[in-house]
């Protein structure tokens, strides 16, 4: 299991023995709120299954989500060396395990082991890098722009073919509102619903009967 971790990739038997000892293995069930935004930073998570939001909220308490987490990541990334505060609220979007790991032992456990050292800067620069794009996109593309980039973007990190669907369609795996989508890029509801609305009269964007989105990736990109 510790194989599919980016941040354990690599690890000799030994290593993983020693890691796997300290790790704690959990069951969430969906919509389970796993730490609250300025909260003490006690846990660091690792996705066995299930997925998970990350999302803050600004000045006006309007919901940001800041990203959608899935088998194989770590959360959080900033906080355990530094505030010692969660960054933002994390929250069960489907169910799912956990590997958990106290910050404390995480800790001494990176500074006892160089390589985890290396491979942890190495997956919070992939981070920075991924929140880096997505302020660029802000500023460069319209409402419409940023809206394709993100479900392209969703279809990369959470799509599968879909099954029935006319032509090669990717359908995205996780449940995601048409609030969650304007929050993601920054607008409102309405206007998020007129896009997708034109975009599935362009064929390129549909519903299935469980409500998650199929997309047209090849066309999304077309767009742009």
């Amino acid at each position: 299991m510790l194989a599919h971790i980016p941040l354990f990739r690599g690890l000799d038997e030994l290593e993983l023995d020693k890691i796997s000892q300290l790790l704690i293995r959990r069951h969430f069930a969906e919509k389970t709120g796993l730490f609250w935004q300025g909260e003490l930073l006690t846990t660091v998570y690792f996705i066995v299954s299930g997925k998970v939001k990350i999302y803050r909220n600004d000045e006006s308490g309007r919901e940001q989500v800041v990203t959608v987490l899935q088998e194989g990541d770590m959360f959080p990334h900033v906080g355990f060396f530094s505030t010692g505060l969660y960054p933002a609220h994390a929250v069960m979007i489907e169910e799912g395990e956990m590997l958990t790991l106290s910050t404390e032992r995480f800790r001494q456990l990176i500074e006892s082991t160089p390589t985890l050292c290396l491979k942890l800067l190495a997956v919070i620069e992939q981070k920075y890098m991924e929140l880096q794009a997505r302020l660029a996109e802000m500023v460069m593309h319209d409402t419409r722009g940023r809206l394709v980039l993100m479900l392209i973007r969703l279809s990369r990190l959470h799509g599968e073919p879909a099954e029935g669907a006319q032509g090669t369609r990717t359908r995205l795996n996780i449940p995601i509102t048409n609030q969650e989508l304007a929050n993601m890029i920054g607008t409102s509801r309405e206007t998020v619903n007129r896009t997708l609305n034109q975009l599935k009269r362009d064929g390129v964007v549909e519903t299935a009967l469980d409500l998650h989105l199929i997309l047209d990736v090849e066309k999304l990109e077309q767009l742009l």
